[in-house]
Formats: structure tokens, C-alpha cells, sequence
């Protein structure tokens, strides 16, 4: 038997970032554009804890703290972006900026799951795993990232 919880980080929590998609060269998604992102983040286990729990959403403050570090006002910018020494002139001045291996809703939602991942592993002594990431733009548009 497998147990699921969700934990959701809506638009309104403020995670206003911007990026570009340099390589969506027929899109507008190529210029600097930005949303409030969302994620929904999926936790499962095969037994509950003493409480009958899934995840004590109380022991995610540092995840909350991780994603509007890496998301609150920030501009994201692919490590392969052919631009990116002119977007780097940006930092520290007028943009903070992150450097990803890659931007997107797609990616966004693997950069999450690569990281909470392994705090949830750590902090449930391998109990509880994260199943999935969901990265929201806006209530159309989503992408998932899922465990294998």
C-alpha cells in the first residue's frame, strides 16, 4: 500500500521569477518574460508515521525558504544561454540573478525535485520519498517532474 500528501506553494506566495527560453527561437518565450510560479509538491511512503502522516508539513520550513531564495524576484538564466555574460552584467545591480542548467516550467520542476528530494530522504531516514514536482506558470500552463 502506498500513501500520498501533497503540499502546494501557490501564486500568491510570491515566487515571481523571471527567464527566457533562448532556444525557443519561433516564441516569444525567447525575450525575458515572467510568471508567479507554483509548485505542487507530491510526497509518498509505504508506512505512516506515529501520527498517521505521510509528511509533517510542519518540518518543510527549509524547503519554503530554498524556493523563495531561489524564485522570489529572482531571474533565472540557463548556464547555456549564448547571452549569458551579457545577462551576468545584470547581477547584483538591477536583477538577482540564478544560474540553472537549464529554465522552464520543465526544468524548474526537476531543479525542485533534485533538491527537496534529498532533503525529505534525510529528514524521514528514507521513509517518505518525494514523488513528484508540479511547476505551475499560471492556472493553464504546467509541467511535471516524476520520479522514475
Amino acid at each position: 500500500m502506498t500513501y500520498y500528501s501533497t503540499k502546494t506553494y501557490d501564486h500568491n506566495e510570491g515566487l515571481s521569477c523571471a527567464f527566457r527560453q533562448w532556444k525557443a527561437t519561433e516564441s516569444h518565450c525567447r525575450f525575458i518574460h515572467g510568471y508567479s510560479l507554483a509548485f505542487k509538491l507530491v510526497f509518498g511512503c509505504s508506512s505512516l508515521d506515529d501520527r498517521n502522516w505521510v509528511q509533517d508539513f510542519g518540518g518543510l520550513k527549509e524547503i519554503k525558504a530554498w524556493l523563495k531564495q531561489q524564485f522570489d524576484h529572482t531571474f533565472c538564466i540557463a548556464e547555456d544561454d549564448p547571452e549569458f555574460q551579457t545577462l551576468m552584467l545584470l547581477d547584483g545591480n538591477i536583477a538577482d540573478i540564478r544560474v540553472l542548467p537549464a529554465v522552464g516550467c520543465e526544468k524548474f520542476a526537476e531543479h525542485v525535485y533534485n533538491h527537496v528530494s534529498k532533503i525529505i530522504e534525510q529528514q524521514s531516514g528514507g521513509r517518505v520519498w518525494l514523488d513528484s514536482v508540479e511547476c505551475r506558470e499560471h492556472g493553464a500552463n504546467s509541467a511535471v517532474y516524476q520520479r522514475d
